[in-house]
């Protein structure tokens, strides 16, 4: 964790003012949040999803999430208002940097046939989300304990104003984007 802060402090904030020519250090894009969501559709049928998607995403990121329900009745995916429907995690801080840290040197290599993450996935306001198929990627989850693969969407809030200068600011974090 000390070490991508400290690299933030002492490499990637004179390297991105000389980049973009910013006047102020408080110019300088920073990672202002990581928000990881799980959607969970099987949990109309099976409310107990939740309770593991839960215990899964709180091993994984070391805070506990808070569950999501439906805003909108949608009869086409037999949905009614009111009903839990995932859960989500916004980290910031000390456990931010920690998770970001895990995430790019841990679990991203541990994905099968991996070749970096795809470069167009930003926003258009500077934010960048990945989607991961499952959280078997985490060394934290036990592989006998989970009852089922699920996916979950992680997006990296930055203060970026433009996807370039988001795009260079996770560069020098360590995100490895696929070679175009």
């Amino acid at each position: 964790m000390a070490r991508l802060k400290d690299t933030y402090k002492s490499e990637i904030v004179p390297a991105m003012m000389e980049r973009f020519k910013y006047k102020n250090i408080n110019m300088v894009p920073r990672l202002e949040k990581i928000v990881i969501n799980m959607g969970l559709g099987e949990a109309k049928e099976n409310p107990k999803a939740i309770d593991s998607a839960v215990e899964e995403l709180t091993v994984i990121t070391g805070q506990r999430p808070v569950v999501t329900i439906a805003k909108k009745s949608v009869a086409n995916f037999k949905l009614r208002e009111g009903m839990k429907i995932g859960c989500k995690v916004t980290l910031r801080g000390k456990r931010m940097f920690e998770f970001a840290d895990r995430l790019l040197n841990i679990a991203l290599p541990r994905v099968r046939d991996f070749r970096g993450v795809s470069p167009t996935s930003f926003d258009g306001r500077g934010n960048y989300t990945i989607g991961i198929k499952e959280q078997l990627i985490f060394p934290e989850i036990v592989y006998d304990k989970v009852d089922k693969a699920r996916g979950m969407d992680i997006t990296f809030v930055t203060t970026a104003l433009s996807d370039e200068e988001a795009k260079e600011l996770l560069a020098y974090l360590g995100m490895p984007f696929k070679k175009v």
